[in-house]
C-alpha cells in the first residue's frame, strides 16, 4: 500500500523515533508499504517518520539500472564514519524538487537488525553511503536542510509551505 508522504515543515520530521521492539507483521508491512512508496515517489531512501511512522526503521535502494537491491534497516546505528569527506547534491521526499549540495563522511558502516530479527553490518560507500546517512538523519529528527546555512533552510521551508498551502486548496 502506498503510504502518504509528509511534506516538511511537519513537526513529525524533527522528531527523534523510538527503537522497533519486536519484528512483527505490522512492522513487516510497514516496511513493505515503504518500499513500495519510495519507488512509487521515486526515491531512492524512504525513512519511518517521512510517513508518519516515529519508528526507527529505513528502506533503501540506490541501483538506478538494473535488478532493485531493496534494502531494510531496523535500529540503524552507524558505527564507524570515515575521515574522508564526500558532497552530494542531496533531494528529499519530504521536501520535493529542492536539491542541495550536502558533506557527510565518504564511507560508513553501519549496525542494524534485518526483517527476520538477524544483526547485519555492511559498509557503504558512495551513494549507498550518503543515502543511508540522510535516511538515519531522518530517524534523529534532521532533515538535509539543517546542514544548509539558515538563509537558504528558510527560503526552502517558505516553498514548502507555500506547496503545502497550494495541496491544501486542490483538495
Amino acid at each position: 500500500m502506498i503510504r502518504s508522504i509528509l511534506i516538511h515543515p511537519d513537526p513529525r520530521l524533527k522528531k527523534r523515533c523510538e527503537p522497533v521492539g519486536e519484528i512483527t507483521d505490522e512492522v513487516r508491512r510497514l516496511a513493505a508499504d515503504m518500499l513500495e512508496t519510495m519507488y512509487e515517489a521515486p526515491g531512492i531512501g524512504l525513512a519511518a517518520p517521512q510517513v508518519g511512522v516515529m519508528k526507527r526503521l529505513l528502506v533503501m535502494d540506490c541501483i538506478k539500472e538494473g535488478p532493485a537491491e531493496p534494502m531494510v534497516l531496523i535500529n540503524p546505528v552507524v558505527d564507524w564514519a570515515s575521515e574522508d569527506q564526500t558532497v552530494y547534491e542531496e533531494g528529499c521526499l519530504s521536501i520535493p524538487d529542492q536539491y542541495a549540495d550536502v558533506k557527510r563522511p565518504a564511507e560508513v558502516r553501519v549496525r542494524w537488525t534485518d526483517l527476520e530479527g538477524a544483526q547485519q553490518d555492511r559498509q557503504f560507500a558512495g551513494l549507498w553511503a550518503t543515502c543511508v546517512q540522510h535516511e538515519i538523519d531522518h530517524l534523529d529528527g534532521k532533515l538535509f536542510i539543517d546542514y544548509l546555512g539558515p538563509l537558504k533552510r528558510q527560503m526552502i521551508t517558505r516553498k514548502m509551505e507555500k506547496l503545502k498551502r497550494e495541496r491544501a486548496r486542490e483538495g
